[in-house]
């Protein structure tokens, strides 16, 4: 494998050896470090749990609308074709893919941006799931990952230092420009958006359809990113991109259904917060009141946080 990756890879690729991992461990003779991390991320309880946690609607009726599953997986693969036409190292990036959304709230970022209040509010600390992502692999798993899955894991979000690594620069990329086109789609499939109220001007430029716009973008991508050594769009291309995603941000992530639903997603995990920490004993043990609280609140599901709270919060029945 190393000689494959010395003849094949693109020189600005990262090696799969030697491992850099915390805990040193012999090298498997099947799978190279980095796929060994793909499978154990794979494994895991937190990915599980990814098919039941909204992406950005919240308890669709419907079998379409994207989980943060499907969402895992999106970006994964179209990371992977990138990072296969630049000659990157695949098993990198598929690594970092997949484990990038481990520590998301429930609720989406509706249920990150509450836990987050919730957290500055008690404790002065904030709540990050990107930063929460590391701590799920870290300490919640103990997966031992590579050094260089583990950085792109914490830096995949814009509100992160930039990653060291071109592999870790596509998944950060590439979340981005999946996550846009397909709420596009469940958005137009909810009814919040007509196809009509889509900007035209982004759309002459990156294709009439979600498939259309992806296919623009990679492409662009892997072209821009090719001529310059390192992972960036062209002007014109990433410029009507972040307009489409300021535009998705006023009209759905932030428009009056999302706000409709924050009130009660409030309610539920406010009221769970302040449960937990007033009753400590219903926790895992942990090394803080702050630490158990909140890895007990950002490993629910959507679900599972509703029928927490019913069960604490309404009536029922017992006796009557």
């Amino acid at each position: 494998m190393r000689d494959w990756e010395d003849a094949v890879l693109s020189p600005l690729a990262v090696r799969s050896y030697p491992a850099a991992r915390a805990r040193p461990e012999a090298d498997c003779s099947v799978r190279t470090p980095f796929q060994r991390d793909r499978d154990r991320i794979v494994h895991s309880k937190a990915f599980r749990r990814l098919k039941h946690k909204t992406q950005v609607f919240v308890a669709p009726q419907g079998d379409h609308y994207r989980t943060r599953l499907t969402h895992t997986l999106e970006v994964t693969q179209v990371s992977r074709t990138v990072a296969r036409a630049l000659r990157l190292n695949e098993d990198l990036v598929e690594a970092i893919g997949l484990g990038h959304d481990l520590g998301h709230a429930p609720f989406g970022h509706i249920g990150e941006d509450i836990l987050d209040v919730c957290a500055r509010e008690r404790w002065g600390r904030p709540f990050r799931h990107y930063e929460h992502s590391l701590r799920v692999v870290d300490v919640l798993e103990d997966l031992n990952l590579c050094e260089p899955v583990r950085e792109g894991i914490v830096r995949h979000s814009g509100r992160a230092p930039m990653p060291s690594t071109l592999e870790a620069r596509i998944v950060r990329l590439v979340d981005r420009i999946a996550y846009i086109n397909h709420d596009i789609d469940d958005a137009v499939r909810a009814g919040v958006l007509a196809p009509e109220d889509l900007p035209r001007d982004e759309l002459a430029i990156l294709g009439p359809t979600g498939s259309r716009r992806i296919d623009t973008l990679v492409h662009d991508l892997v072209e821009t990113s090719e001529r310059a050594g390192d992972i960036v769009q062209s002007d014109e291309v990433g410029g009507a991109m972040d307009r489409l995603r300021t535009f998705m941000f006023r009209r759905v992530y932030l428009g009056p259904a999302s706000r409709a639903e924050h009130e009660k997603i409030g309610r539920v995990l406010r009221g769970l917060f302040e449960w937990y920490c007033a009753h400590p004993e219903e926790l895992p043990p942990g090394d803080s009141e702050a630490d158990r609280v909140i890895d007990w609140l950002a490993g629910m599901t959507d679900r599972y946080a509703i029928r927490a709270w019913a069960e604490r919060f309404v009536p029922q029945g017992h006796g009557l």
